[in-house]
């Protein structure tokens, strides 16, 4: 990208952190799709698809507990300051510009009085470019101008002809437009950062275009195909004039959130029990359930067979019917822990061969989870300078850590930024719901020795400049162990933000040694503490594995690092204990009686969040029909 692109990029970015939290009460913001008139008992063809019978219930369940629907701008005058909005506040928001929503929609909206933000794709009003299996008939314009005369609706823009798929990776998938770099197959070539920011600021000032031709004023607000959306098409948005976007993250919002609220997707038709569920619950309440995978065992030098290995994952996924996949992104053939290849295309690491994308996205359309990218903080291993490395005190002298992990030092600015553009290019082509930071993150106390982490211990923390003194006295090794530990939970924070400039929904988790949360004064031997990755994670991935810890009694020890993590203020709702299903030290696997023991013992101590690694679709380990008796969880609509 040209230099003066990029920096106009960043200043656009700036721009959209909010300079203060509105202090707000939080509001709820519902996303429907057409309306449709069912007989007793029939089904809709589409899952987005509302029965008018459950949208009108669900109108008056709205009224009934006390919510109050407001308008776009009366959100827009409380963000303001001229006015506080009420308690239990609630948007409506219908997407795509069908007829029902003149036909259906503002019959009841007239009804309630109630408002309704109507989201339109001008392409397709037009009747260009319509999907092949959309089958609906379309707003007219004349129909879309009695609907902004009416009062009670917001005309917002929902692209101009980007509500589609691209290809996006060398398999031919195809992944929402306005968030991918495409994929040429004539040339082998990714879009172009420059041509990709051009083609989206293109379409959204033209469909703005055509929105005021038609109704005489632009829109408002973006609300973006398939609810996809990240911070370079939030400042095209901007520039055209809609400060206010929206996507299809569940959760609710504050009046800071206005840049890209969060809606709740009403799919499946549902009852109005379900529906109050949704509404009251927010689809925050879910327990993962955690298939932790190599793409090693997926990858084979031969395409077809890849793929075949690929379906047959997909299909025992999908069979364990579970909510999350933990995907290894990086190639490791020799199971040493360190990145010697990437899945994905970037700039600095070999590519062992676009996959990561291809079996993401798979795994999230086909088996229906959310696959959470796994990632090496530090170690890659590549030819790079020997001061880029973490350095430990051994035999009286500063040399490259002996570790398993061959690691970069946090210290290094030069590696920070080589690893933070390989995260950069993870997120820019990769379609993916979280990141897992892989259990290298660690630092021992003799280690980073170098001179870079030396003088920056001095500097920034106060402590000796020089190995003796650091290692001198406990309470020096763990003074140095805590500060080593806050900066790479720091430096995994700026990973994220990195990730979250293409990917702003994302999860974090990280994977964590068992023994500083049992022992807590090994944290000056790991720089690790449960405490910290509580604070700075979404999720903390402990290694709920005895048998790699050689512990005499499994039971017991697995028992008191539940007792530990309940003790933690947040812990069991934001820890996933990972049992292990292969004895590495015996290499073979986890006997079957003791998987189940141990998953059954979790389940009973309360344990919310549970996973196993790793995943052998070959071998049937650990055994599906015990997966889905003992680890599935329940669908939520």
């Amino acid at each position: 990208m040209p230099r003066i692109c990029l920096i106009a990029v960043l200043v656009i970015l700036s721009l959209l952190k909010p300079v203060e939290v509105l202090a707000e009460s939080r509001f709820l913001v519902l996303n429907y799709h057409d309306i449709v008139e069912l007989a007793e008992g029939e089904k809709a063809e589409s899952g987005t698809d509302i029965s008018l019978k459950h949208l009108q219930q669900q109108f008056d369940w709205l009224a009934e507990q006390g919510y109050h629907v407001i308008s776009l701008q009366q959100l827009l005058d409380a963000k303001a300051g001229k006015t506080k909005l009420p308690e239990k506040s609630v948007l409506l928001t219908f997407d795509d510009g069908y007829q029902s929503f003149f036909t259906k929609l503002l019959p009841l909206l007239e009804k309630y009085r109630y408002s309704a933000v109507v989201a339109l794709v001008g392409s397709w009003l037009e009747g260009k470019e319509i999907p092949e299996d959309l089958h609906k008939p379309f707003l007219t314009w004349e129909q879309v101008k009695a609907l902004q005369s009416s009062g009670w609706i917001e005309i917002a823009s929902h692209s101009y002809a980007q509500h589609k798929g691209v290809t996006a990776n060398p398999q031919g998938n195809t992944q929402a437009s306005l968030v991918t770099h495409f994929y040429d197959e004539k040339t082998g070539q990714y879009e172009a950062d420059k041509h990709y920011l051009q083609r989206i600021q293109q379409d959204l000032d033209e469909n703005s275009q055509i929105l005021f031709k038609h109704l005489g004023i632009k829109p408002r607000v973006m609300v973006w195909p398939y609810g996809e959306y990240n911070r370079l098409t939030i400042a095209a948005a901007r520039k055209a004039g809609m400060a206010v976007t929206m996507g299809l993250v569940d959760g609710d919002n504050t009046l800071a959130d206005t840049q890209a609220l969060r809606r709740l997707i009403i799919v499946e038709d549902p009852d109005i029990g379900q529906f109050a569920g949704i509404v009251t619950k927010l689809r925050s309440d879910l327990e993962l359930r955690v298939a932790h995978v190599d793409l090693d065992y997926l990858y084979d030098e031969n395409p077809v067979q890849t793929e075949k290995n690929l379906g047959l994952l997909l299909d025992r996924i999908k069979a364990m019917r579970i909510n999350t996949v933990f995907l290894q992104a990086y190639a490791d053939p020799d199971g040493d822990g360190n990145a010697d290849a990437l899945y994905f295309p970037n700039r600095h690491m070999p590519v062992k061969q676009d996959l990561f994308n291809r079996v993401a996205w798979q795994l999230k359309r086909v088996s229906e989870v959310k696959v959470f990218a796994w990632m090496p903080i530090l170690a890659y291993r590549n030819n790079l300078p020997e001061d880029w490395y973490v350095k430990e005190w051994r035999e009286g002298k500063a040399q490259k850590s002996s570790h398993i992990y061959t690691r970069l030092s946090p210290f290094n600015d030069k590696a920070r930024r080589y690893i933070g553009e390989i995260y950069e290019d993870l997120a820019k082509y990769c379609n993916f719901d979280g990141i897992l930071f892989h259990d290298d993150g660690i630092l021992s106390d003799f280690e980073d020795v170098s001179p870079k982490a030396l003088t920056y211990a001095h500097k920034h923390w106060g402590l000796p400049a020089a190995f003796a003194p650091l290692h001198a006295t406990s309470s020096m090794r763990l003074a140095w162990a805590e500060r080593k530990a806050e900066l790479i939970n720091r430096f995994t924070d700026e990973l994220t933000e990195k990730v979250r400039v293409y990917r702003p929904g994302i999860k974090t988790a990280r994977n964590i040694y068992a023994l500083p949360l049992l022992k807590p004064f090994s944290e000056e031997w790991y720089a690790q503490s449960y405490p910290g990755f509580l604070k700075h994670y979404d999720y903390t991935a402990v290694e709920a594995m005895p048998f790699m810890e050689q512990a005499e009694e499994p039971m017991a020890w697995l028992s008191e690092l539940v007792k530990t993590v309940q003790a933690q203020p947040d812990g069991i709702a934001k820890t996933v204990f990972e049992l292990q299903a292969t004895d590495w030290e015996k290499q073979a696997k986890i006997p079957r009686p003791v998987f189940l023991q141990q998953l059954e013992f979790l389940k009973n101590a309360g344990v919310k969040h549970i996973g196993y690694y790793p995943d052998n679709v070959f071998e049937n380990q650990p055994p599906l029909e015990d997966l889905q008796t003992f680890f599935s969880v329940p669908e939520i609509p």
